[in-house]
């Protein structure tokens, strides 16, 4: 893992349960700001079971990103309802 990645995880890892952030949040608060696709690739290389709570970062436009593996999209929103997190009729969550 690498330092980066690591600081990705610490910082994602202090979303609280019901809460959200995005890529771009994430990035800055970990010391990458203007880096949000970073985030992104530290998220996907996480291991199957992880601790790290990344279903807690979504985009800047409030909404789950597409995946690269089609039938993952829904999963991320149901742990995220599952933790109270409200989506519009459009499957946003309110930034503010």
């Amino acid at each position: 893992m690498t330092i980066s990645y690591k600081r990705i995880y610490d910082t994602v890892s202090k979303i609280p349960v019901g809460k959200v952030a995005t890529y771009g949040q994430i990035a800055s608060q970990a010391g990458y700001a203007g880096h949000a696709r970073q985030v992104g690739y530290a998220l996907s290389a996480l291991e199957e079971g992880s601790e790290v709570p990344w279903q807690r970062v979504i985009n800047a436009k409030g909404e789950v990103s597409p995946r690269r593996h089609s039938g993952c999209d829904n999963f991320q929103r149901v742990l995220l309802e599952e933790e109270g997190v409200l989506f519009s009729a459009s499957g946003k969550v309110d930034l503010g």
